[in-house]
């Protein structure tokens, strides 16, 4: 499986996503954020970091980047997307999720390991975490509360489209297990397509025994899998 990692100017956890992606055994290769094509690809990371610097908005800029138009159009046609920490922020920005990522409650940049409970395994980057399991995956960033309004909230739970929520270690969703004020302790995500998805925790920087977890390639591992389920269904 051939995936694309995205780079923006300021880009920071790119070089993490391709390792990432490596340890699974898979191929993976960087795209330029001038890049008007992905070329030959199979699903498209985009990774954390500080695309232009946080201007404007975090990911405002990004969204117009050439590259951009080209994951819309990858994605209209089933091809399978994640988004990371800015990646998230991105691709909210671009429409491809609904909602935003705004100021941490604390107003504090958060860096430390979280515990996630996932909603469901429906979903391209959820198949293969085992039910019951919490994940303990990283978060760092200064920006990661989300936010939507009452009737987008309500279509996400009715569709069963939120993918993850922060939690205590006994799988309780509480006040203090989150860790930056997101509604309803929403973690990540995904469109209704459900081949689109996010989160705000770092998955790349989980995925070794050496890191801390090996929890994250849960998620990459999903991606495969979905991607392998996909290839076998067209050959059928």
């Amino acid at each position: 499986m051939n995936f694309a990692v995205l780079q923006f100017p300021a880009s920071n956890c790119d070089q993490d996503a391709i390792h990432a992606i490596q340890v699974t055994g898979h191929s993976a290769r960087y795209v330029w954020h001038k890049e008007k094509s992905l070329g030959g690809v199979d699903a498209v990371i985009v990774p954390g970091g500080f695309s232009y610097g946080d201007y404007l908005r975090c990911g405002a800029i990004a969204r117009f980047s050439p590259v951009m138009q080209a994951v819309q159009e990858f994605a209209a046609n089933g091809g399978l997307v994640l988004g990371i920490c800015n990646g998230f922020q991105i691709l909210c920005e671009a429409g491809l999720l609904p909602g935003a990522l705004i100021r941490n409650r604390s107003l504090q940049f958060r860096c430390e390991h979280v515990l996630l409970k996932t909603l469901t395994t429906d979903s391209a980057f959820t198949n293969r975490i085992p039910p019951d399991k919490i994940l303990s995956i990283p978060i760092a960033h200064g920006e990661g509360c989300y936010f939507a309004d009452e009737a987008t909230l309500e279509r996400l739970k009715a569709n069963n489209r939120i993918l993850w929520r922060y939690c205590s270690a006994e799988g309780e969703v509480t006040e203090s297990a989150n860790p930056n004020g997101s509604l309803w302790n929403i973690a990540g995500l995904c469109n209704e397509r459900r081949n689109v998805g996010a989160l705000m925790p770092h998955p790349e920087r989980a995925c070794e025994p050496l890191l801390g977890s090996a929890d994250g390639r849960l998620i990459f591992e999903s991606l495969i899998g979905a991607f392998q389920n996909k290839a076998i269904a067209k050959a059928v």
